[in-house]
């Protein structure tokens, strides 16, 4: 998962990737407020989202609460990535073929981020029992 932020964050940098996402954000109930910052600005601030995202799982090999927050935010993250699904126009597209559902590109493109989705999921759920664990030790007298 770290190496998936890195380099989704990496790529908010790119003016492609700016460009490319402006669509899913515009029409997210959720982000659409980070068009304030304009269209660069927008992406670099996922980027840097993403940069941290990925900063804190690492220090989950150190600190399992950091591995809980770091998840968790992944499973925000890839849970916002999947709503643009049903926010986004033209991202499913209805056919009459044997296929009753055609992906297009931008479908295509989402699709994975619910694998992504469960994995934080699973990681978060693993997290917890040991978060738990070293705060009351971190607690104790």
């Amino acid at each position: 998962m770290v190496i998936i932020f890195v380099s989704f964050g990496m790529q908010k940098f790119t003016p492609q990737s700016a460009q490319g996402i402006a669509q899913f954000i515009t029409n997210s109930p959720f982000i659409s407020w980070l068009s304030v910052l304009g269209l660069r600005g927008e992406a670099y601030f996922l980027g840097v989202a993403e940069f941290i995202i990925a900063a804190l799982l690492v220090g989950g090999a150190f600190n399992p609460l950091l591995s809980a927050l770091g998840s968790f935010l992944g499973i925000v993250t890839f849970a916002i990535t999947w709503s643009f699904f049903f926010t986004t126009p033209g991202v499913v597209k209805w056919s009459l073929s044997t296929d009753p559902m055609a992906w297009n590109l931008a479908g295509e493109f989402l699709f994975k981020d619910i694998v992504l989705l469960c994995v934080c999921v699973v990681l978060f759920l693993a997290s917890l029992p040991r978060a738990g664990t070293w705060l009351r030790t971190k607690s104790s007298p």
